[in-house]
């Protein structure tokens, strides 16, 4: 599975919207197996804040673990919240570097 971010908007900030998108995206992700690779875009992503980041991704890593890859990840407001999400929660994403 594919989700484009950028869907959810270019700037991507606060809590309270992290939630929103998840919650508005969880019917479509609930019956994904979690052996199946779910792949994050940021393409098109301008602003990542780890408050959005944390009620998006740390749900949807907690039910695939390595099988979550992150894509497109090479703008600093990207690479700086993945940072703070990993240190903050101590979990490890698979960042697709191509």
């Amino acid at each position: 599975m594919n989700i484009q971010l950028n869907k959810f908007g270019t700037t991507l900030i606060s809590r309270q919207l992290g939630k929103e998108s998840f919650a508005a995206f969880s019917p479509v992700i609930k019956d994904v197996p979690i052996d199946e690779v779910v792949i994050i875009d940021f393409d098109g992503i301008d602003t990542f804040a780890p408050s959005w980041g944390d009620e998006f991704l740390t749900p949807l890593y907690h039910k695939h673990g390595d099988n979550l890859v992150l894509k497109n990840t090479n703008n600093q407001s990207v690479i700086a919240t993945i940072k703070i999400l990993e240190r903050t929660n101590e979990m490890k994403f698979n960042v697709d570097l191509e």
